[in-house]
Formats: C-alpha cells, structure tokens, sequence
C-alpha cells in the first residue's frame, strides 16, 4: 500500500532558484535499505493473507494470519519518509509543492493504471454485479484515485487499489502539514505521538459502541457500509499518517548509532509478534489499523538506525524486492486470480507446485513492472510535466 520507496522515495525535487544560489549544498538523507527490506516482508504477507493457508508458515502463521496489518504498517511508513525526505527541504525553502504532487503522481499512477488495464477482465464481473449507474461511478471513481470515498464502491475493479486513494488524499495533505510547527521537544513529540495513537482508536470505539451495522461481533469478513466506511475511506486512516511524520521528528532527535534503537526494533518486531498470536482475543476494529501504531513505530525507529537488525533487513535481496512491493501490492489480487481462473497452471500441471510458483510469478510480475512500467512512466510523467 501503500508507498515509501528503498526509504529515500524520489530523486530529490528540483529546488528553487534561490537554493541554487547557496554557496554549500546541503547534505542528501541518508538512505534507509532496512526499512525498504521490511516492505518487501510486509508486501509478501499480504500475499500470503489473501492466498495461502496460515498453517502452512509455521511459527509464522500468526503473522499470516493477520496480514491486513500490513497495510496499516505502509500507510504510516508513508507519513515517515516524507517527513524525513521532505521536512529540511521545506524549513530551506527548497520544497516547490507543484513538482511535489508531480513526483507523487509519477510514481504512483503508472503501475496504478497498469494494474487496472491488466483487470480489464474484472471489469465484466463488476458490470453483472452493479447497478448501471454504479458500475460508471465505480469506473470514474477508481481511474481518478477516488474509490475510497465510497465504501460501496472502494474495493471496484482491484480490490487492493482503495489504499492508492488514501495515499493520493496524504500526498495532497502532505504540503499543508509541512507547515505545521511541531514541538521540538522530546517529551512533546511523545505528547503528540500518543494523541493520534489515541484520535486513530477513536473510529473504531465509535463503531464498536454504536453497532451502526448491526453486527455485535464484527470480525475481517464483516462487510457493512460502515465497517467498509471504518477501512476503506481515507479519514480513518489520517492519524496513522500523522503519526509517522511525527515519528520522523522524533527520529532526527537520536543518532543512527544510538544502542537504543537495536532495543526498540527488537522491541517493536517481539511485541507485534506477540500481538498477533493473540489477534483472535483481540477486536478486530482496533486490530485493523490504530491499536498497532506504537508497535509499528519502535520497528522502524530501531530499522532506521545502524545496528546488526538494520543490517539484516537491508540485505540486498531483501532490498531489491522491497523496491518492488508497490507492484507486488497493486498486481498481486486481481494477477493471482486471474492466472488460475484461466486455467493455464491446471493444464501445465504446474499447480501441482502450488501456491510457491505462483508467488514466484508474482514476485517475477512484479520485478518486470517495476523496470518497465514504474520508472519509464515515472520518467515520462515528469518531463511531460517540465514542458
């Protein structure tokens, strides 16, 4: 989901003519290659969640079985890493939001498109299945990154791309809080830290109060219009996002070599573990996104530094695979599908090595689209935006 790249996103944004002028450049961020590696385990999971069977991964399974974390996981680490790319930029006057956007857009909708034109097939299933009038709507909302604010029609054409709405909503909202004087404080940024952590449990309380579809024991089948409301609209998730720029502040405030940060990934990785081998104990709404912020943050803030975790996360198949989890995200639903609705691994008889090989075809796909759909149309986007 969904989209922080090997943990610096973007070749640096044009920077105005007055930075130009600087006698001294200023230093790039350091990159992040461990927090880039554990995308790709977040990508794979989800994979795994919605097309394989949690026992087959062992002391993994609860992991698997609760894979829909892992798109609160990237939405969070989405609000990190452009506080931590873009944050100095701005306080330099060197941030043009314009070419903001376009670099958000070139990144993101090239495979977001090519996922939908691969779909194409889906589109009939959708047709016998809504309404004319919302079927066109479903149409229009998902080429226009706006899906998400229906939750009728969130999950139209590729059941995953919800998230890329979300994430076009952050991007826009991006700029504004920026703007934003946070506390420079370390007592104030966990101040903070835990205020969202506490606004983004508040849509869930409501709905577990209120019952507003009626389901007393609402579980991840649940499919009500506000239980699709609670996971499928942007707002929701807002606080996730606001969290991880506030994360990023508190990250400038500990050095990458600081011994704390090994305690804190470990800490993060233990405790999310053990969360979610009691994820069946727990409640679903709160499971789903805002309960597992803390956790979330203590792993990357221990991934972010320089210690033997950082360095096992960063290894560099673990790396190249996470360059790619934007793709694997966005391809891996309605590709899977449609590989064995069309029959072609039953009469090679390669389903016989089932579901490994066609993880394998995903991960492949996914490489491929990288290299040849991701950068070209990113390169693409951004001339045509130069003139």
């Amino acid at each position: 989901m969904l989209r922080p790249s090997a943990a610096v996103l973007d070749p640096p944004l044009k920077v105005s003519t007055a930075a130009l002028n600087k006698t001294e450049p200023p230093s790039r961020k350091s990159r992040l290659p461990a927090l880039t590696g554990l995308r790709s385990f977040a990508a794979l999971n989800l994979v795994f969640f919605h097309f394989g069977d949690p026992k087959d991964f062992g002391w993994f399974s609860p992991i698997v079985d609760n894979g829909y974390t892992s798109v609160s996981f990237f939405l969070l680490l989405s609000g990190f890493i452009l506080a931590y790319n873009y944050t100095d930029r701005a306080a330099r006057g060197e941030m043009n939001v314009r070419e903001f956007w376009v670099a958000r857009l070139s990144r993101l909708y090239p495979v977001y498109l090519f996922s939908l034109i691969i779909s194409l097939a889906m589109l009939e299933t959708e047709y016998h299945s809504q309404s004319r009038p919302m079927f066109f709507a479903g149409f229009f909302l998902t080429l226009t990154l706006l899906q998400g604010w229906s939750p009728a029609l969130s999950t139209f054409w590729n059941t995953p791309a919800w998230t890329m709405c979300t994430e076009a909503f952050f991007y826009l909202l991006f700029p504004l809080a920026l703007r934003w004087k946070r506390p420079r404080k370390i007592r104030w940024l966990f101040a903070l830290l835990m205020s969202f952590w506490l606004v983004g449990m508040l849509c869930p309380a409501l709905y577990t109060w209120l019952h507003p579809d009626g389901d007393l024991h609402p579980d991840r089948y649940s499919n009500g219009w506000w239980m699709r409301a609670l996971k499928f609209t942007p707002p929701p998730h807002v606080p996730s996002f606001l969290f991880g720029i506030v994360l990023a502040d508190l990250n400038e405030r500990f050095p990458l070599e600081n011994r704390w940060r090994l305690l804190l990934g470990f800490a993060g990785l233990g405790s999310l573990y053990f969360v979610l081998s009691n994820g069946d104990r727990l409640p679903y709404v709160f499971l789903h996104d805002g309960l597992l912020m803390p956790l979330f943050g203590l792993t990357i803030l221990g991934l972010a530094g320089k210690n033997i975790l950082a360095r096992l996360f960063g290894f560099l198949p673990f790396v190249m695979l996470g360059e790619a989890s934007y793709c694997l995200y966005l391809l891996h639903f309605n590709l899977w599908t449609l590989m064995h609705d069309s029959g072609v691994l039953q009469k090679t008889g390669l389903v016989r090595l089932d579901p490994w090989f066609s993880y394998l075809l995903l991960v492949l796909a996914a490489v491929m689209t990288m290299k040849w759909i991701e950068r070209p149309g990113q390169r693409l986007i951004r001339r045509l935006a130069k003139g």
